[in-house]
């Protein structure tokens, strides 16, 4: 796993967004995996400076999110389908019909996660996931004790992901308990990663799935073992990081002609 220490927010999404734009340029029909919260917006603000200024060509990238809430209308602005449209693919200028995101509706859930994962396969996989973390070292919604071999499925949200989520809805507004998320196996199954991460709040989930030991307490410990994942972080994000100055240290001695 490689750790990227950047001064702040912004410049964490570019660097974000220099890796995967490189990443997606290297294929005809690439496939990005994209995710809802505050982590990623400055990542995709950038990818969407890079396609204005010609360097990145997104006519053919199709995209998969990571979850949806279940009973929640696309037609509401906290869905996450309206997220993803308005957050990336209006912003990037990706087509609309290339964009996915899990049925939070569908009549039959089970029928509809295994039609999602059919579908991620049938693009030919993502070629690069971009993912935030929770408090509670989630990624998707993959609460702890998740598997680490689970695919796209139902979940009950945890305590404190309801909490954290409240901030969207208002005063005595229910706050929808269930969702369909990518599994920890399906995140897995993605040729590059990219997890994003700022502020303090997030720096105890970040020093545990960074340096903690590989467990489902932690969801995104398993990201340890993947053959290609980058962890981009601010200086909040970063405080607890017991090996921060080496992260530094190999960032600013990469050899010459690097590739990710």
């Amino acid at each position: 796993m490689e750790v990227i220490i950047c001064k702040n927010a912004d410049e964490a999404g570019h660097r974000a967004a220099a890796r995967i734009a490189a990443i997606l340029s290297r294929r005809p029909d690439p496939v990005l995996g994209v995710a809802t919260g505050s982590s990623p917006l400055a990542t995709y603000s950038a990818l969407a400076e890079l396609v204005q200024a010609g360097s990145l060509d997104v006519s053919h990238v199709k995209a998969f999110a990571l979850d949806e809430y279940v009973g929640l209308p696309t037609s509401d602005e906290r869905s996450y389908a309206a997220t993803i449209r308005r957050d990336v693919t209006e912003q990037i200028g990706l087509d609309p019909a290339g964009v996915h995101v899990p049925d939070g509706l569908a009549g039959d859930i089970i029928a509809g996660c295994r039609a999602y994962e059919q579908a991620i396969k049938d693009a030919g996989g993502v070629d690069v996931q971009i993912l935030g973390i929770g408090g509670n070292g989630h990624i998707g919604f993959n609460e702890p004790s998740s598997s680490f071999a689970s695919r796209t499925r139902l979940k009950t949200l945890a305590p404190r992901t309801l909490h954290d989520n409240k901030r969207f809805f208002s005063e005595g507004e229910k706050v929808p308990t269930h969702c369909v998320t990518q599994g920890l196996g399906t995140i897995m199954d993605a040729r590059h990663v990219v997890l994003l991460a700022n502020g303090e709040t997030k720096a105890d989930a970040v020093a545990a799935a960074v340096e903690g030991p590989v467990s489902s307490m932690c969801p995104g410990s398993i990201l340890q073992h993947h053959e290609h994942a980058v962890v981009i972080v601010d200086e909040a994000a970063a405080a607890k990081l017991r090996l921060a100055d080496y992260y530094r240290y190999v960032w600013e001695n990469k050899p010459e002609g690097y590739q990710y």
